[in-house]
């Protein structure tokens, strides 16, 4: 397809990584097979397969692209960043500083957008390998391999989803018959055959296709090994997402109810566990991270979470917009992830009131400033480094506090697939069923829900946007949420400086604001001839 592409490829088939099964990985180094042999077994792709699992959140970077952006933990935690949703505090130490400020998106040469374009069509180049190979019909069809192409066709579906949504305008605010979408590639074997971009329409097709074969291939397949894995319940939450993206709301409905089956609400005591275990019961994917496999200061944890011991967490605490945060109800247990009195204690806080009693208007003497800071340092385990801020989050809490030590990154819950049959049923005019879904999670996070307040469409999505705030904060949806609402970011009342967030402080809704498409890689448009300057978003 192009110059960095034949790279990855070459390399997917000359290098595969080390099965994904947790009592092998903890034990077991990166390995490699013969590059004939790669596609010669259903062992052998199964391998190539646990190389997308760790991708998903590693910090080794493929050729061409820089470990600066690691997969899932770098791109989630970004998404809501850009979104205006995760607060910045301060400037910390610079990471994500550009994609805060409208900076890195909206620029062809930034790392941001290349490791974004190349990662996925990594997933992509996988996943075409192993699906053609086996079209070939040299192999058994069983179980084993129906779960490989089951997996294999629901990556190449994910990937392209998120390929679209980004570099792309939105399907439900533009025109997806003519708008320009992405390259799809979908041959065999290297080198790849350049290709231009396909209209919005035509992915969202070769997209569906994909993820319905894969949930008929799971029909028939054996288990996965872990939640790293992609599922046949996986696989129908990623369909929930995609119809959910282009207003197939039955289909969206449907999908979530389906995806969610087997995943019981957290309580309240594993909800404020710090999400860094895929073994909790809502997880329906999620990477389980290994101590010899992991991101270290491009971790999921170093961006998001407030006790990791790194120079980005310690200097950068990351707060919730206080505007969203004072709109939860005293009896949501949720509300104890957040610490609005939390003083703030860092000297270079943007919002110009850190570093004493003195300028933080929560205190009126050091003894209480600082007895206050003492307590959250203490109870949450982090050092006497870390600078605490109003509204800081302590929902994502490390298993090891005050480390650097590896946690799970999940992907994907059932309080999400709730959350979208709500969404959905509410677009239908399906009153009572949207009250219904939204109903289960709501009374499980709020002993005095009461979903009967919202009995209107436009009062049930008011709450489904603000439940989706809170419930998936942090979780990388509220990019795409914008998109599909089709609203715009104004940051006057969340707490965000606007002298940090430069251009990311207010920015005009998606459909009448195309800063909100990804630039496609300058990279690709001089390697690619089928996509010249004209094509560029």
């Amino acid at each position: 397809m192009l110059h960095k592409t034949h790279i990855i490829l070459l390399t997917i088939l000359t290098v595969v990584l080390v099965s994904c099964e947790k009592e092998f990985l903890e034990t077991q180094p990166t390995d490699a097979i013969a590059a004939t042999d790669a596609l010669s077994s259903a062992e052998n792709m199964d391998l190539l397969l646990n190389g997308l699992h760790r991708q998903m959140y590693a910090q080794n970077p493929l050729p061409g692209t820089t470990s600066s952006r690691s997969g899932q933990s770098y791109y989630m935690p970004s998404f809501d960043v850009i979104a205006g949703n995760l607060i910045h505090s301060s400037p910390g130490n610079g990471w994500m500083t550009a994609d805060l400020q409208w900076l890195a998106h909206t620029n062809a040469n930034t790392t941001t957008v290349d490791n974004l374009w190349y990662e996925r069509y990594h997933f992509v180049f996988t996943a075409n390998s192993i699906i053609n190979t086996v079209a070939e019909g040299n192999l058994t069809i069983d179980a084993d391999l129906n779960n490989i192409l089951g997996q294999s066709y629901a990556y190449r579906a994910w990937a392209y989803h998120q390929l679209v949504t980004t570099f792309a305008k939105g399907y439900l605010i533009g025109s997806p018959s003519t708008d320009l979408g992405v390259p799809l590639v979908l041959d065999a074997g290297v080198p790849y055959t350049s290709e231009a971009r396909s209209v919005v329409e035509d992915v969202y097709t070769q997209i569906e296709e994909d993820i319905d074969l894969a949930i008929g291939y799971f029909e028939d397949a054996s288990g996965p090994d872990n939640k790293s894995n992609i599922s046949i319940d996986a696989a129908y939450g990623i369909k929930a997402r995609i119809a959910l993206s282009k207003g197939d709301w039955q289909t969206a409905a449907d999908a979530a109810v389906l995806a969610r089956e087997n995943y019981p609400l957290l309580d309240e005591v594993d909800w404020l566990s710090g999400f860094n275990s895929v073994d909790l019961s809502e997880v329906i994917w999620g990477g389980t991270v290994i101590d010899t496999e992991t991101n270290f200061f491009q971790s999921y944890f170093y961006f998001i979470g407030s006790t990791f011991n790194g120079s980005q967490t310690r200097t950068n605490p990351k707060i919730i917009r206080s505007d969203i945060y004072d709109q939860i109800p005293d009896t949501d247990y949720r509300a104890k992830a957040w610490l609005p009195l939390a003083p703030n204690t860092n000297s270079s806080a943007s919002n110009g009131q850190g570093g004493s009693y003195l300028t933080d208007p929560n205190y009126d003497n050091e003894d209480d400033f600082w007895d206050a800071w003492e307590a959250i340092i203490t109870e949450y385990g982090m050092t006497t480094a870390h600078n605490t801020h109003p509204y800081i989050s302590m929902k994502f809490l490390q298993e090891n506090p005050g480390s650097i030590d590896p946690d799970d990154v999940i992907y994907m819950r059932s309080s999400e697939m709730y959350l979208i049959e709500a969404e959905a049923k509410a677009m239908l005019s399906d009153i009572s069923g949207a009250q219904t879904a939204l109903s289960i999670l709501g009374e499980a996070r709020d002993s005095a829900y009461d979903v009967t307040l919202f009995n209107t469409q436009e009062a049930l999505l008011d709450e489904i946007k603000f439940q989706r705030r809170v419930e998936l904060w942090g979780e990388g949806f509220s990019y795409l949420d914008q998109i599909r609402w089709d609203e715009g970011i104004d940051q006057s009342n969340s707490g965000a400086s606007e002298v940090l967030y430069g251009d990311g402080f207010f920015q005009e809704r998606p459909s009448v604001n195309d800063e909100w498409i990804w630039k496609i890689p300058q990279a690709e448009i001089n390697a690619n001839p089928n996509i010249g300057e004209a094509q560029q978003n």
